[in-house]
């Protein structure tokens, strides 16, 4: 099987948004679901989403820094 970044999608209650998709980015989120289905296709891309802004932003080392520093800034008065 295909080594995918995302392995499983948690189960957790969501926020409901409405996102508009250029049609290669939603070919691609398609052929991901497809992959991570496997034969039985059971996969709901739209459940995708999700996970794909998660791992983009944890694997976004500007985003991490810039958070640690807003942790770290002192309560403004």
């Amino acid at each position: 099987m295909t080594e995918l970044k995302i392995r499983e999608i948690p189960d957790e209650k969501p926020v409901k948004m409405t996102v508009a998709l250029p049609p290669d980015i939603h070919r691609d989120q398609l052929a991901y679901a497809a992959l991570l289905s496997g034969n039985d296709g059971a996969t709901d891309p739209a459940r995708l989403v999700a996970p794909m802004l998660r791992q983009f932003m944890m694997s976004d080392k500007g985003f991490a820094r810039a958070r640690r520093q807003v942790k770290a800034a002192p309560p403004k008065k």
